[in-house]
């Protein structure tokens, strides 16, 4: 309550500022390196505003067009990638830092093999790359190298179909091998890099108060021009009610993650704009397979069949929310409409429940999500659903949660035994849900909180990520998903719409498929 407040203190000194545009967000970053983060929230605050990448997202869209890359081709054997990189770009400047060159290919060359290799003299020490590691890019790339100033060279050991729109993704944010090599000469060291910040993008980073606000002003030398906001603040409101309330005072131009039981009374606010689209996601509980007794299917089966779905929906959800059943979004190529959905059905889970030897139930633990997510707009509301429920079958349940970032870096442990989560996609393949959150290297990575790696499952996507063909990737990818439906690692919830909530001048705001949040076209009518 108290960061609430102190949230809610700031607001009024820099809210009605005439070049100020706030942000009100749903939680704190974990990190201000988008190499080393996994959350939306961090990647907003950091991939979104201060970074560019190779390639991009054209704005509201899956397609992949330029970005720091101009240019690029593709060999005939789909192993050799070469980018023509664009010239005159600028890094930005901070007290530690000023660039003495614009961006090369030293930058794109420092940036991926510091991930590849963890003996790279710039690679930050003890640092695990959980994103790149998920996507499987430490096996696939064999090398980055440079063959000009303007030119890099990318040899991949096999061809790989999601490749170019994987370097399209936050965690492929090209950092200054230039500020990196003054951090360890001044002796301040790597870890700054997730503090004080240094990009290409469409806005500097200023300041960051934890769990209050984080500051930035436009980039004047930013390569696609200067951004019409001049200072862009993020206020850190964890509280849904309060982000709302905040939202109705003229306190925030654009707030996260609105509750769907609100959206109605928002939208007939003269002085609000609601925005919506179907969402590219998925919200799951998983089950800890490597742990007893979820590493048995019949309890893990059991359980599912005690949870009513169509409650969740209900009450959590509303129209906002349809029920899930596979682990990526209908509107996903791939998406696989004969698997059954999960039937509620409690005297069947006590049967399996004996079966599996637990006639009297047993205690297990929940983790409950603490932020709001477009995927999951109320994880304590869920977690007393489910509690209630499994109640009736014998499961004593107890609800855990954490502070965000702390959640986030036990769960990739695999502390848990059920734990709610969920994904929104970050490139339009259904491989970044299926093989980053269900793939057996995303044990080890820390993105499959399921711990589960099925051999037969593994392998399909595997061929899929090989394939070139539509017709024969989809193939692999909905058998991939008869196998989820019968092993059940996770009991799928619901896939959402994403619901933007903002003040009526806001000008120049599209809706990313991925639940990204980008400035850089934004403004404010006078």
């Amino acid at each position: 309550m108290k960061k609430l407040l102190l949230a809610a203190l700031l607001l009024p000194a820099f809210v009605h500022a005439a070049d100020n545009f706030i942000f009100c967000m749903e939680g704190s970053p974990s990190s201000f390196n988008p190499q080393l983060v996994t959350d939306g929230t961090s990647m907003n605050s950091s991939a979104q505003t201060i970074f560019n990448r190779l390639v991009e997202f054209k704005p509201g869209t899956t397609e992949v067009g330029p970005g720091l890359a101009e240019s690029w081709t593709i060999s005939k054997d789909r192993k050799t990638y070469t980018f023509k990189l664009r010239k005159g770009v600028k890094f930005h400047s901070n007290a530690l830092f000023t660039p003495t060159r614009d961006f090369n290919a030293n930058d794109v060359v420092y940036t991926f093999k510091t991930q590849l290799d963890p003996k790279h003299p710039l690679s930050i020490p003890a640092a695990s790359y959980d994103y790149f590691k998920a996507m499987e890019l430490d096996a696939l790339i064999a090398d980055v190298k440079k063959t000009d100033d303007n030119t890099v060279v990318f040899e991949l050991k096999r061809p790989e179909s999601p490749f170019l729109a994987n370097l399209a993704m936050d965690f492929a944010s090209i950092l200054s091998e230039e500020y990196a090599q003054s951090l360890i000469k001044s002796g301040k060291g790597l870890k700054t890099l997730e503090t004080a910040p240094i990009g290409t993008g469409p806005f500097v980073f200023k300041s960051y108060q934890k769990d209050s606000t984080i500051k930035y002003t436009a980039n004047p030398t930013y390569w696609k021009g200067k951004p019409k906001i001049e200072n862009l603040i993020f206020v850190i409101v964890a509280d849904a009610t309060v982000r709302t309330q905040k939202m109705k005072s003229g306190e925030c131009h654009v707030m996260a993650e609105p509750q769907p039981q609100d959206i109605e009374a928002l939208s007939k606010n003269p002085a609000i704009k609601v925005m919506n689209s179907a969402g590219l996601n998925v919200s799951y509980i998983a089950f800890n397979t490597e742990k007893k007794p979820f590493s048995d299917l019949k309890v893990r089966e059991a359980v599912s069949l005690a949870l009513n779905k169509k409650s969740y929906i209900d009450v959590i959800y509303k129209s906002s929310g349809q029920p899930a059943k596979n682990p990526i979004p209908p509107t996903m190529w791939s998406y696989n409409n004969k698997t059954a959905d999960q039937a509620y059905d409690v005297e069947k889970a006590k049967k399996l429940l004996k079966e599996a030897g637990y006639a009297n139930g047993f205690e297990t633990e929940l983790w409950t999500m603490p932020v709001s997510r477009p995927y999951l707009p109320n994880g304590k509301k869920l977690g007393e659903l489910v509690q209630a429920d499994l109640a009736k079958v014998g499961v004593k349940v107890k609800l855990v949660t954490f502070d965000w970032p702390t959640y986030l870096e036990k769960s990739k442990k695999g502390d848990h035994q059920m734990i709610q989560f969920g994904w929104t996609g970050d490139n339009g393949d259904p491989d970044n849900f299926m093989n980053v959150l269900l793939g057996c290297t995303a044990v080890k990575a820390g993105s499959n909180y399921a711990r589960w790696c099925h051999k037969e499952f593994d392998t399909l996507l595997q061929q899929a990520k090989e394939e070139s063909a539509v017709a024969k990737r989809t193939a692999l990818y909905m058998k991939a998903q008869e196998i989820f439906a019968k092993e059940k690692p996770w009991y799928p919830v619901a896939h959402s719409k994403q619901n933007k909530v903002m003040s009526s001048k806001v000008q120049g705001y599209k809706i990313d498929p991925f639940g990204h949040e980008n400035f850089e076209a934004v403004s404010l009518a006078k």
